[in-house]
């Protein structure tokens, strides 16, 4: 349908094309073949959209009668008003699942580089985004449409030019690590590896013919090869209308890849070893970009009949020569491989510094962590007798002395420094040495103690006498 193809193919045909096979026709069971990811950061987002917008009839009339300037410039977006509820509401929901997403997107970024528990004003952040309105994060408005046109519009101008400085980082790098290879080696080795280089060049270079994309030789090979018709009997109308493989009266960027499918062939092999296949994509961007400068005459990524038909009335068309391949163009100068060079001598010597200062911190958590694995052994140590002397019985009060006839024996603490009390048998041997009167035993010294109390003591008969 033209809306798939005016918003999607005009905005997104920037991914790779297929051959073309004239395949029996697909049956009903068979479903539709995606269109590729266009690469950007919101394309499911854009594609959800045109899918709804295609539902709605009211729209679709508009769009059939509207140009690539109408809907570019915004004009279509103002139509969105008159849609049904149920497209509305499809188109509220997925502008909040996109803001959700977005938010998930900047959170992950913020914690990635910075603290947790920070703050965000998503609100802010998502002025960052210019696929949508950041103003209204829960309605689909027609402003939300424009941004989305425009956005696509001008991420997808500046995708070629992108990918070709991409495309020349990558030759250069290349280039880079053969030649830090080589020394690596001895000269015999290296004068062995710099012959093995010439040759995979010499043998990619030996290849068939490459046309000119867009030139009376190129369409008329896919004309015999691809359709399979007489060279002689070549129509260009005819042409067009069998390579609108959609039938919408346009050739999209798709469209025309497809077409440099057999040219590309010539000089790209998977299985050869000399062969680049990212080489190859860069070779068929190269393609449409010459196709659609000399062709699309409005710059509106689509090629109609009408600009077909005169582009194949131009001089270049019929006197095409040959097509200079990426191969034999120069994509970098030596003073740019050089900075290229700088930049990673730099690099590398900041990822040094970081590996560096990693290594100390490990070395410095892996010494804390011997530390605090000493504590917890000491602590468990601790904890282990506690338990221990906690599981241990009480030791039981030593039994009170006793004497010979049963009675208890008291023994009188001696404080510190004074001298010990004289022992039982020292006792008995004073006694021995210091006899009583003839007929008396001596009483035991607590007895003893007990009889001067009483003789120093006046009796009770002698107090009261006194009285």
């Amino acid at each position: 349908m033209k809306i798939q193809f005016l918003l999607l193919c005009s905005l997104l045909g920037l991914s790779l094309a297929v051959p073309i096979d004239r395949a029996p026709p697909k049956t009903e069971a068979e479903a539709p073949q995606e269109p590729a990811d266009t690469g950007l950061y919101y394309d499911r987002y854009l594609r959800e959209v045109i899918d709804v917008l295609e539902t709605d009839n009211h729209f679709r009339e508009k769009l059939q009668a509207a140009n690539a300037d109408d809907i570019k410039s915004g004009k279509l977006s103002k139509e969105l008003d008159f849609v049904s509820h149920h497209v509305r509401t499809k188109l509220d929901e997925l502008k909040r699942q996109e803001v959700s997403r977005l938010r998930m997107l900047i959170k992950a970024k913020m914690d990635a580089t910075m603290e947790e528990n920070i703050q965000i004003d998503h609100a802010a952040l998502l002025k960052q985004f210019e696929h949508l309105d950041p103003q209204n994060q829960h309605t689909f408005e027609a402003r939300d449409l424009e941004l989305l046109i425009q956005t696509a519009t001008k991420d997808l101008e500046n995708y070629d030019a992108a990918h070709h400085e991409e495309f020349k980082r990558y030759e250069m790098m290349k280039e880079h690590e053969r030649r830090e290879y080589l020394k690596s080696l001895d000269e015999d080795k290296r004068r062995m590896e710099e012959a093995h280089y010439e040759e995979m060049k010499k043998k990619h270079r030996e290849h068939p013919k490459v046309n000119v994309p867009g030139s009376k030789d190129q369409l008329k090979e896919v004309w015999e090869e691809t359709d399979g018709l007489d060279p002689n009997e070549f129509n260009p109308k005819t042409f067009f209308k069998l390579h609108d493989t959609n039938d919408d009266g346009l050739l999209d960027e798709q469209e025309l890849e497809a077409l440099f499918t057999k040219e590309l062939e010539k000089v790209y092999n998977p299985n050869n070893e000399e062969d680049d296949m990212v080489e190859m994509e860069e070779e068929r961007l190269r393609m449409r970009e010459h196709v659609m400068k000399n062709v699309d005459t409005n710059h509106d990524r689509l090629v109609t009949l009408e600009e077909f038909l005169k582009s194949t009335e131009r001089k270049e068309f019929n006197e095409a020569g040959g097509w200079e391949t990426v191969d034999e163009s120069q994509i970098y100068t030596e003073e740019e491989l050089r900075r290229f060079e700088q930049e990673l001598a730099a690099q590398e010597v900041s990822l040094n510094n970081r590996a560096e200062e990693l290594r100390k911190e490990h070395e410095a958590l892996q010494q804390r962590q011997i530390e605090l694995d000493a504590q917890k052994k000491e602590y468990q140590q601790a904890v282990i007798q506690m338990e221990q002397k906690k599981s241990q019985p009480a030791e039981a009060p030593a039994p009170p002395a006793v004497g010979q006839n049963g009675e208890l024996k008291f023994q009188a603490q001696v404080p510190e420094g004074a001298a010990e009390p004289v022992k039982h048998e020292e006792a008995h041997q004073a006694l021995d040495a210091h006899p009583g009167p003839p007929g008396e035993h001596p009483a035991p010294p607590g007895e003893a103690a007990q009889q001067e109390k009483k003789d120093s003591a006046p009796s009770q008969e002698h107090q009261v006498h006194q009285v």
